[in-house]
């Protein structure tokens, strides 16, 4: 998950990415929340992988279960 999601300042008001994009994190959660599927985010986002899907899910099960989730500044 660190080496795919980065938080920067001076990125989408330092909103948790996607590494090498300006896809916020919060944007995939939201598409899958409603129902896309990872094809369809795939298709509607195609600078992502898969791996970043998972990664974007990995990173919000960790706030979740409260872990330290911690900063990679791009």
């Amino acid at each position: 998950m660190q080496d795919r999601i980065v938080i920067d300042p001076n990125i989408c008001h330092g909103k948790p990415c996607i590494r090498g994009t300006r896809i916020m994190v919060g944007n995939i959660l939201n598409l899958l929340a409603h129902g896309a599927t990872e094809d369809e985010v795939l298709a509607g986002y195609p600078q992502l992988t898969q791996a970043d899907i998972y990664a974007a899910l990995e990173y919000a099960e960790a706030l979740v279960n409260d872990e330290e989730v911690l900063p990679t500044f791009a």
